[in-house]
């Protein structure tokens, strides 16, 4: 499958937020927005009023770490979110947040903190457009890659071959090369481009 890269704008500067992304913007196939709540996660992020600001053209990946993720659905696609995930674990009832996801013309992905197990979201798995593993524990950026959600990302590749499975903690070209390894085709980095003296330079070392 082709791998596609997605910088998390957790990283950029929020004060030239559009100048950061345009200075990536031909070398990326998407945005990754980072919505923190504060409750689910400690740090508190962005909301929809500040994407539907963003003036790229590129399709944006809203990841809501957030309690309250069906709440925030419609905000988020008039906003001009393409792509909504949110976490598993708040939630006794994915299908109605995925069906609500998908009414508002947005694909649906669902998340998975480090120690969520694949069988989560086995039986939930052909609703799904997309699933998002995260290889850190979600709420702060800079973290170190945990290799154990590998195995995960094997299980979804073989119960499923033409899912879209994104991987966000973590990413840089020596731990990139773990998760495509293992499956995952979107690749979402944060510091290792943002940080990057060469953005361009670090995106392609990703691919």
């Amino acid at each position: 499958m082709k791998i596609k890269i997605q910088p998390s704008i957790l990283a950029a500067d929020f004060g030239k937020l559009d100048e950061d992304i345009v200075s990536v913007e031909e070398h990326i196939d998407g945005i990754h927005f980072d919505v923190m709540d504060g409750h689910f996660v400690p740090n508190l992020t962005v909301g929809a009023p500040v994407l539907k600001c963003l003036k790229t053209k590129l399709p944006v990946d809203a990841h809501l770490m957030v309690t309250n993720p069906e709440d925030l659905i419609e905000d988020f696609a008039k906003a001009g979110a393409v792509m909504l995930s949110f976490h598993i674990e708040v939630t006794d009832n994915p299908l109605e947040i995925i069906q609500k996801i998908k009414d508002n013309g947005m694909k649906a992905g669902i998340a998975l903190n480090p120690d969520t197990e694949f069988e989560a979201i086995e039986n939930i798995l052909n609703e799904l457009d997309y699933v998002l593993i995260m290889s850190v524990f979600p709420g702060f950026g800079g973290q170190k890659f945990i290799p154990e959600v590998v195995g995960k990302i094997r299980k979804i590749r073989e119960a499923r071959p033409d899912i879209d499975i994104q991987i966000d903690g973590g990413i840089n070209g020596e731990t990139a090369k773990i998760a495509k390894e293992a499956g995952a085709n979107w690749l979402v980095a944060g510091s290792y481009i943002f940080g990057a003296e060469d953005r361009k330079k670090a995106v392609a070392s990703l691919r």
